[in-house]
This record gives C-alpha cells, sequence and structure tokens, in this order.
C-alpha cells in the first residue's frame, strides 16, 4: 500500500461532536487564533504563529499536500459553531512496517474537554481499518504531560523514553514514546 492509495482524496470523518476534514484557506483566522497562543504551541516543533499570514501560509502548505496526495492534517471542526479548533493526522507513516505516528494540537480553550480524544479514536480506527496498521506510535516531550494523559486514554502504553531524540526549539529534547497495537484497539 502506498500513501497516495489513501491519501488522494482525505475523506471526512464525523464525531459526535467534531468533523475531521480538509483544511480550506478560509480556516487561517481560526487557526491563528489558536496557534498564535504561545502555550498552544510549546511542545510542537513549529514557532508560534505571530501573523495570520503566518497561518495562511502553513495552510497553503498543507492544501499543496493534499494536491500531491501526500500525509497532511485532518482540520478538527466544532459541530456547533463550524470553527476550526484544532489539528490530528499521521505525521509520519511506514506502509512497509504497517506503523504511523499520529500527532495532534487544540485550542487552549479546549484543553480538558475530551475532543482530542474523540477525535484520536476515529483516526486511530481509520488508521487501523484504511491504512492497514499493525502499530499506531505517538511520541511526545516528556515534559507534555497533558498530551501523555490524553495518549495513555487512548489506550495507549509507554514503549520508552528517547535520549535526546529530537532537535526543537534550540534545544534537545526527550520523548516518550507511546504506542497501540491494533490487537489492543478498544473501538469507541
Amino acid at each position: 500500500m502506498k500513501i497516495s492509495d489513501v491519501f488522494y482524496d482525505l475523506p471526512t470523518l464525523e464525531t459526535e461532536r467534531i468533523l475531521l476534514r480538509k483544511f480550506i484557506l478560509n480556516d487561517a483566522n481560526d487557526m491563528f487564533q489558536y496557534s498564535s497562543v504561545p502555550e498552544v504551541s510549546k511542545f510542537v516543533p513549529w514557532e508560534t504563529h505571530k501573523t495570520v499570514e503566518n497561518s495562511k501560509d502553513f495552510i497553503s502548505y498543507i492544501l499543496k499536500q493534499y494536491e500531491e496526495s501526500k500525509l497532511a492534517p485532518w482540520a478538527i471542526e466544532l459541530k456547533e459553531n463550524r470553527k476550526v479548533i484544532g489539528t490530528i493526522d499521521f505525521v509520519a507513516w511506514f506502509p512497509q512496517h504497517y506503523r504511523a505516528e499520529i500527532g495532534f494540537i487544540l485550542s487552549k480553550e479546549h484543553w480538558g474537554s475530551g475532543l482530542i480524544p474523540e477525535a484520536a479514536n476515529k483516526v486511530i480506527q481509520f488508521g487501523f481499518d484504511s491504512m492497514e496498521l499493525n502499530k499506531i506510535k505517538a511520541p511526545c516531550m516528556v515534559e507534555n504531560v497533558q498530551s501523555q494523559r490524553v495518549l495513555q486514554k487512548l489506550g495507549m502504553t509507554l514503549e520508552g523514553v528517547m535520549k535526546n531524540e529530537y532537535y526543537i526549539k534550540g534545544m534537545f529534547r526527550d520523548m516518550a514514546v507511546y504506542s497501540l497495537l491494533k490487537k489492543d484497539f478498544q473501538r469507541n
């Protein structure tokens, strides 16, 4: 299986409270609202967005990824107000090993609401069912206790800590690596 076999047309996924859909350029203001908050971008490799133009540029990059049938994020849209409040995606996929890595970001105002576990369960199900994955991994900085709790809620287990795994924002970062096997996935 190739990445383009699955991502030639990113499907919309739906849960009770959210739509996971393709980004459009008109999402730039919504993206800027959460990506301009330093606390939100603290544990990710990208810098805090300083202007709406930064968000437009990032969405333009995402749109190009869609066009080229490459891995690209879903926008997390809150159904109640149709506002984009974050992203979720497979940040890496190794089809020959039946393994992928998942990542997510959420607007600070929605932290603790259970929206990321809701979105991630849907994306994980998509990975196991449509991408033929056997394992889904999620590395996160060891300081990111909140994300580690989310990964544990998803049924992921800590495989270990990779010392100085990434150089992010001027520092070597230790990464806690969580994973979930298809046989252990509890469908909601």
